[in-house]
């Protein structure tokens, strides 16, 4: 019998005329780790968030969704928030309480366990996750990976038959994601946890799952191994979704059994060893006319009487460049765009813009509309109940003749995707969707420079080359891109230069090649696949054209 069994769900978000999951069936057996993937809004979140009850979306809902063959409606609330687990996208929004040792007991206080079984299980779960060093400390002060770490730890605290995640990965560095989801297949290889994951970052859960089930405008599309949906994927407008060494494998035309891991990749590279290394195009750099973004020597915290986050800090965006600004969770760097974007402000050194004194330039009309700024956290953004009416808001306070305001909706709408959207509630989109709505406010403002926080965050491999390409469009027209990101591949295909930020200061600052070319951990898959056979080769493109050339 299945652990749970979803049976021709179709589902339809209030006032929507599309439905978001049409006619969906997956069988999840016990023990399973399950992968589901697939474009930004193809409704993966909308059907993992229908396997728990107090979760599920308000809409019109047709077909059943079984937990243990009995429907789900009829599970008390009690059995399935002790046994269905469900991790979020977003970190912070999960905890509920201000000390660790309380965000792991508070789950268990509400399932009303015995106080001597809430101390063992607290104890237990702090030992297994590492939670030690931590255990006291207030969850505010936690990086965005300890965070999700700890809701993995208060979620397993109570013992789930089946863990349910949503991109618990989306906000987390590199090296941070992928100690989380090592934990998460951890736990099923080991406890025999039943795991179903919605997830982005492919190149580290496609070798971990047993199924992969892709969706795309609400319908299963493929539902079988990884290897063989790799293999279904190659010729779809998806595969840039798919792992790397997998896109690699399939855009060279490789034969034999498809890489799906970095090891496997290197494995079948070694028909390349010897080959003559085909000359690499090296992306121009602008020629920068001026600084558009400066921090000197700029000391901030938060608190008084707290750490610095960011501690002496020298950073200078030329104009006419993307600039992006990595580094671990708990760096600063979003620290460092609140100061450039006014939010905050330094206790010593200087932020400018365009050479100029960051306060004296405020409120000037020359100056009004020089910064566009999107937030980690793109609901902050919309103030109205759909779409449409949140773009026309912002339009109007613009100074364009109702001409000019249609016609830079239409090329924004057009830019983002969001024809089909305009008329839904900006909370009922996908996180993918919901990063794009707030993407088009702020190029409706056509601002001169844009602060980017975590621009990639939720969108799929298709419309990542979108933005990708758009960027570099503005750049050309002048404009200046001051972005922060963990997704190392985006970065290495789309910026000029690279900043790592480590505590508080910039400790390395190249051209994106060079930069990446030069790290061994912090750098692409397609690089740790390629470095033995074409050392120069940064992005899957680099390495697709260098197996062309050598055979």
């Amino acid at each position: 019998m299945a652990l749970l069994d979803v049976q021709n769900l179709t589902f339809s978000y209030p006032e929507s005329s599309t439905p978001a999951l049409s006619g969906v069936n997956v069988r999840v057996e016990p023990g399973e780790f399950v992968v589901v993937c697939g474009g930004s809004g193809s409704g993966k979140s909308t059907l993992i968030r229908h396997l728990k009850s107090a979760l599920t979306p308000h809409g019109q809902r047709e077909g059943e969704v079984r937990y243990k063959g009995i429907p789900l409606s009829q599970v008390d609330l009690r059995t399935q928030a002790g046994e269905i687990g469900f991790v979020m996208q977003h970190p912070a929004q999960q905890l509920v309480t201000d000390q660790v040792w309380h965000e792991l007991a508070f789950g268990l206080e509400n399932l009303g366990l015995r106080l001597p079984d809430m101390h063992l299980r607290v104890a237990e779960m702090a030992s297994y996750f590492g939670l030690q060093t931590w255990f006291d400390r207030a969850v505010w002060e936690l990086s965005g990976g300890e965070q999700q770490m700890l809701n993995l730890a208060s979620v397993m605290a109570m013992h789930p038959e089946v863990l349910v995640l949503d991109e618990p990965t989306s906000q987390l560095d590199p090296m941070a994601a992928a100690e989380f989801l090592h934990t998460i297949h951890r736990l099923n290889q080991q406890l025999g946890l039943t795991v179903i994951l919605v997830e982005h970052r492919l190149d580290e859960v496609f070798p971990m799952a047993d199924r992969v089930v892709v969706l795309e405008r609400g319908k299963v599309l493929w539902n079988d191994s990884p290897r063989q949906v790799g293999q279904a994927m190659a010729n779809h407008s998806l595969a840039v979704c798919c792992p790397v060494p997998m896109q690699i494998f399939n855009r060279a035309q490789g034969e034999g059994m498809c890489p799906m891991t970095v090891k496997e990749g290197r494995m079948w590279m070694e028909q390349y060893r010897g080959a003559s290394q085909p000359a690499q195009s090296v992306s121009a750099t602008p020629s920068a006319q001026s600084v558009a973004l400066e921090a000197r020597e700029v000391w901030f915290r938060y608190d008084r009487h707290g750490a610095d986050i960011l501690q002496g800090l020298n950073l200078r965006v030329p104009q006419g460049q993307i600039y992006a600004l990595v580094g671990g969770n708990g760096g600063g760097k979003t620290t460092a765009l609140s100061l450039f974007s006014g939010e905050n402000r330094p206790y010593r050194g200087k932020i400018s813009i365009y050479e100029r004194n960051h306060d004296a330039c405020r409120g000037e009309k020359p100056y009004k509309n020089t910064l566009g700024v999107l937030p980690q956290n793109p609901q902050t953004l919309f103030v109205r109940d759909c779409v449409g009416d949140d773009l026309w808001e912002l339009l109007r306070d613009l100074p364009l003749s109702p001409k000019e305001q249609g016609q830079r909706l239409a090329q924004v709408v057009e830019q983002t995707q969001l024809e089909g959207l305009l008329d839904q509630h900006p909370y009922d989109l996908s996180g993918g969707e919901q990063q794009r709505a707030a993407l088009a406010k702020v190029l409706l403002l056509d601002p001169d420079i844009l602060l980017l926080d975590e621009p990639t965050k939720g969108l799929d491999g298709c419309y990542k080359q979108t933005l990708g390409h758009m960027l570099q469009d503005l750049t050309q027209r002048g404009k200046t891109i001051l972005m922060v990101s963990h997704d190392v591949e985006f970065c290495a295909c789309y910026a000029h230069t690279c900043g790592l930020l480590f505590r508080g200061r910039l400790v390395s600052e190249q051209p994106a090649r060079e930069f990446f070319l030069g790290n061994h951990f912090y750098t692409t898959a397609a690089n740790q696949m390629a470095r033995k056979v074409f050392p120069q080769a940064v992005t899957v493109e680099d390495v697709v054209k260098a197996c062309i050339q050598s055979k």
